[in-house]
């Protein structure tokens, strides 16, 4: 976590940033607010650690993108949004191209969190390169996921609710149509998976 100091310091810089014309700045003047803070991390030598998520669910409609757009809240809330890479991805083929279910829609809503223009994808084996994480719903989508993957020689593959000490696997509303479920279910993994990955990793 960045000391209390260094975060006053790149909150004067992002403002200088914004109140200065010169040439000195200009080159920053188009960036995001996330962009110039990374920028300006990197200036002052700050180290920035990016872990990569992938959530993983049979169709990439409900669960996983639930999981998804709720760790991408809660990391925004803890301020590591520009060091957190989260994403989702199905094992079948069955939805591909398809919006996130309007179940999971109205859940998000509730806490104010858009799923807007996120539509479903399958893993490939090259995602297990690029995540640190692959975290799975349930058995089946474990199964799946080995099926694609074909080994896990880093063991990256994990199912969300062993971070919480569970192996219950999480709801899914397709069957169930109970999204609360869902949600509470999620909610517990997820706040036991980050817990974890920022007690192993202080820098964050």
């Amino acid at each position: 976590m960045l000391g209390h100091s260094t975060n006053i310091l790149l909150k004067v810089l992002y403002l200088l940033m914004f109140w200065a014309r010169g040439h000195i700045f200009a080159p920053y003047l188009h960036l995001s607010h996330d962009e110039l803070i990374t920028k300006m991390k990197s200036k002052l030598g700050v180290k920035i650690l990016m872990i990569k998520v992938l959530f993983i669910c049979h169709g990439n409609i409900c669960r996983s993108p639930m999981a998804e757009f709720l760790c991408k809240d809660l990391v925004t809330k803890r301020g590591l949004a520009d060091q957190v890479e989260i994403a989702s991805a199905a094992t079948s083929t069955e939805e591909i191209g398809n919006p996130v279910h309007r179940g999971t829609v109205r859940k998000l809503a509730e806490y104010g969190i858009s799923a807007k223009g996120k539509t479903a994808r399958q893993m490939t084996r090259a995602d297990y390169a690029h995540y640190d994480y692959l975290i799975g719903m349930d058995d089946w989508n474990i199964r799946n996921m080995m099926r694609i993957l074909g080994a896990d020689p880093e063991q990256k593959v994990h199912k969300l609710l062993e971070f919480a000490g569970s192996d219950r696997d999480i709801a899914d509303p397709w069957y169930t149509g109970n999204f609360d479920e869902t949600y509470d279910d999620i909610m517990e993994g997820l706040t036991a998976f980050l817990n974890q990955v920022i007690g192993r990793n202080p820098q964050l």
